[in-house]
């Protein structure tokens, strides 16, 4: 039967700790007591790792001069070494740790191997190798809970990975299996993080919001937590029919009052020109809840007024978007207050006149008066039988006036929203 996960992960990082210990003592100078051999370099990485995803980033020294000393120890084991099952197992874990693929592979022309790790092997160079469709096809039916329970939590990531695009429910299921056998490794840190982007692009809302709650809970310190808020921001603009407002401020409430801030501003900035009126207005009012520091920062204003733009009540978003300090704005930014000042002084701007107009009204002869007539013109004649009276009401088919001045409005409007997202395209929609 099968150990608890959780208890094998902890056996490991303990031994680890003694690994790493003797392996940063040896690397300082100090002598050893005897060479340490390749499987202790790799818990001892994996330790750091860990640490790593607890939000220790003081360890990503650590984790390069452990890389560094265990591509060494791999470089210089030979085959009795690395027949060893730990050491066998460890380069594998080494390689899907961010190690050298062509160590890998120079270690392996050194051994015979059976079958299955045959296959595992495969896949695995083949992955770091850049080889995604050979990788697929060496992986295919290897087993990740029929592995040793560490090399097959970084074997299902892996395997995972490979699969979210065109498979992304069998993905999701191999993320489960990863953080089943890794909980609370780096490993579940970058699972965790794969699913709420699969969950996203899936349509799955609910795993998408679970995912995130897991993540922030655990893993919200990791040097990885930016690739979540870019997949937690584009997430929710996507899901937001399906999403319940209550349970994205449920997430954000379980971080800081600055992190808060910038996921809600982002979200605003996004929703804002897609449209997203509702999201747009509630991540807006958000942020500028969030940020005791600056209750009025002028980006949390800038969204806001994105987001009603096209609103009845244009003068007061221009009023707004004139109070904007753009001096505090990022150029990106500055970018889209030029953008939407363009569009409400657009809006507002009173329409032209055709030519003529303001004269008729007047009463005044048309331009054309007192000219002769065009050669072969026919000229007018009152119709018989008519006599002078108040000009006919317009004609069914003949657009009133305001209808005429909304028309000119609405297209006025279509068009800065285009002119919005080209000028979001061409800043590549950048987070503040």
């Amino acid at each position: 039967m099968r150990r608890p996960a959780r208890a094998s992960a902890a056996g490991v990082r303990a031994a680890g700790l003694a690994a790493l210990v003797a392996a940063l003592s040896a690397a300082g100078g100090v002598r050893a007591a005897e060479p340490l051999q390749p499987y202790q370099l790799v818990r001892s990485l994996q330790l750091v790792q860990d640490r790593l995803a607890a939000g220790d980033h003081a360890a990503l020294p650590m984790q390069a001069k452990l890389l560094e000393l265990a591509d060494a120890s791999f470089r210089g084991a030979g085959p009795d070494e690395l027949d060893q099952p730990l050491n066998l197992r460890a380069l594998l874990v080494y390689g899907m740790s961010g190690g050298n693929p062509a160590t890998v592979q120079a270690a392996v022309a050194r051994v015979e191997l059976d079958p299955a790790n045959q296959a595992v092997f495969r896949g695995v160079v083949s992955y770091l190798s850049g080889d995604p469709a050979g990788a697929v096809a060496a992986l295919r039916d290897v087993d990740p809970m029929s592995l040793p329970e560490e090399l097959g939590a970084f074997t299902a990531l892996v395997k995972g990975s490979l699969l979210a695009t065109e498979e992304p429910a069998e993905a999701l299921s191999l993320f489960d299996k990863a953080r089943l056998l890794s909980p609370g490794t780096l490993v579940e840190e970058a699972a965790l993080r794969r699913s709420i982007r699969i969950a996203a692009l899936n349509g799955d809302a609910d795993r998408f919001l679970l995912a995130s709650t897991q993540y922030v809970g655990r893993f919200l310190h990791s040097p990885y937590a930016s690739q979540f808020a870019d997949s937690f921001v584009s997430g929710t603009v996507a899901l937001h029919p399906a999403i319940d407002l209550g349970r994205l401020a449920d997430i954000t409430s379980m971080m800081d009052p600055e992190r808060q801030k910038v996921i809600y501003l982002r979200i605003a900035r996004r929703a804002a020109i897609d449209g997203l009126t509702d999201l747009s207005t509630f991540a807006s009012a958000r942020a500028e809840g969030a940020g005791e520091d600056d209750p009025d920062d002028p980006r949390a204003q800038l969204y806001a007024s994105l987001s009603i733009l096209t609103s009845d009540n244009i003068g007061a978003v221009q009023k707004r978007l004139d109070g904007i300090d753009r001096n505090r704005l990022s150029e990106n930014d500055r970018s889209l207050l030029d953008a939407a000042r363009a569009v409400t002084h657009e809006v507002i701007a009173p329409p032209i006149e055709p030519a003529g107009a303001a004269a008729s009204r007047r009463g005044d002869p048309p331009d054309d008066a007192g000219l002769p007539p065009v050669e072969g013109a026919v000229a007018e004649q009152p119709a018989i039988g008519i006599s002078p009276g108040p000009p006919a009401a317009p004609r069914a088919d003949t657009p009133a006036v305001a209808e005429t001045a909304g028309d000119a409005t609405d297209n006025a409007i279509a068009d800065a929203r285009r002119k919005l997202e080209t000028i979001d395209r061409m800043l590549g929609a950048s987070p503040q």
